[in-house]
């Protein structure tokens, strides 16, 4: 009990100090003319401060550091310092130079490396109860780096509205650290600490953030919290079953539905995978007529409906995972399909309810 109010402590200054730092970093942005300029591919109308993921990141270890006693930390804390700012160094150039495709992975990549060989965390094998353990074997790696890149580019696609990114990492965060107290058999206060803390962080730059931005994170803020989540979530499966492996790709429902919709989009009209376009949610939800604050909200609250079925997974009964694993997917198709994220009438669920209407046409 002593260390959960030794931690409010801490999480309380880390949101202040956050905040107060947020403001400071801003001006400084000015300063040195780390703006985001308006174009015909943004929505802002304005220059805007941005970078403001170098806020995040100093602020978040420093207070780790300072704050959380050394035998409360994870002992991997070294591979991890060094594995994000690699991500933030990643961000930073892309701000600035703008990096091409490949090269922005190539940095995700490096950091995702250090993680993997600097750590004694490995996703090599799952069990499933009735079956036994599946063994991933020599492949094990290449699941890492895939769950890595593909969270971590999530989370960076989601940075398209003011505060998007942000609050969908905090939803993220304190659904994960929720689920890692409380549920799971590899629960760990130094794990716990590492979520809330940027949770808290986040929180104090969210206010800054939110619509109308007076600063954005950048590509080195949406990927240093994108890398974070990945990692972070990948210690709480160290014992790794199929409702552990679930549980986070729940929580991260819209991020990855949205990322995996624009792939299988851009591929059907046979265009590059790291071509940027205007179908992702956030940009068809402004079509419809959405205010920028609305359409926040709405994925926000989408958000909170996804974390809920997560937390609902580990008090499940097996026949109740089932139930909510075919629920969770028809719920993704039919988000899929209500905003038509593939940019396509032929897709399964179209292709059935015209014929279900055809149908009912024949029998009036």
């Amino acid at each position: 009990m002593r260390f959960f109010w030794r931690f409010l402590i801490v999480f309380m200054i880390a949101l202040f100090l956050s905040y107060l730092a947020t403001h400071a970093f801003r001006r400084v942005a000015i300063k040195a003319n780390w703006v985001d300029r308006p174009s015909s591919k943004k929505i802002h109308n304005k220059p805007i401060p941005t970078m403001g993921g170098i806020c995040i990141f100093l602020v978040y270890w420093l207070i780790y550091f300072l704050g959380i006693p050394s035998e409360n930390q994870i002992a991997d804390i070294g591979a991890m310092v060094a594995s994000s700012t690699v991500i933030v160094l990643t961000g930073i150039i892309d701000d600035k130079v703008e990096l091409k495709p490949w090269q922005k992975l190539a940095g995700i990549l490096l950091g995702a490396n250090i993680y993997y060989f600097f750590t004694d965390i490995r996703l090599d094998h799952f069990t499933i109860a009735f079956l036994g353990t599946i063994e991933f074997q020599e492949i094990s790696y290449l699941i890492m780096m895939l769950w890595i890149v593909g969270i971590t580019n999530a989370m960076n696609l989601m940075d398209g509205l003011d505060g998007l990114a942000t609050g969908t990492g905090i939803i993220s965060l304190v659904t994960m650290g929720l689920v890692s107290y409380f549920f799971t058999n590899s629960a760990n206060n130094a794990m716990v600490v590492l979520v809330f803390l940027l949770a808290a962080v986040l929180l104090g730059f969210l206010p800054h953030n939110f619509y109308p931005a007076k600063i954005f994170l950048g590509d080195t803020g949406a990927l240093f919290i994108g890398f974070m989540i990945a990692t972070l979530s990948l210690n709480g499966l160290k014992q790794a079953t199929f409702v552990s492996l679930i549980i986070p790709i729940a929580i991260l429902g819209v991020p990855l539905t949205d990322t995996v919709a624009a792939i299988f989009r851009r591929l059907l009209k046979k265009k590059s995978v790291s071509k940027k376009d205007w179908g992702h949610l956030h940009h068809r939800l402004l079509r419809l007529g959405f205010t920028h604050r609305q359409a926040v909200l709405f994925i926000y609250a989408m958000g909170i409906i996804f974390s809920l079925i997560a937390l609902l997974f580990p008090i499940s009964s097996l026949l109740g995972t089932i139930i909510l694993l075919l629920g969770l997917i028809f719920g993704v198709m039919l988000f899929i399909e209500s905003f038509n994220l593939l940019d396509s009438e032929k897709t399964p669920l179209r292709r059935l309810l015209r014929r279900l209407k055809r149908n009912t046409k024949q029998t009036k």
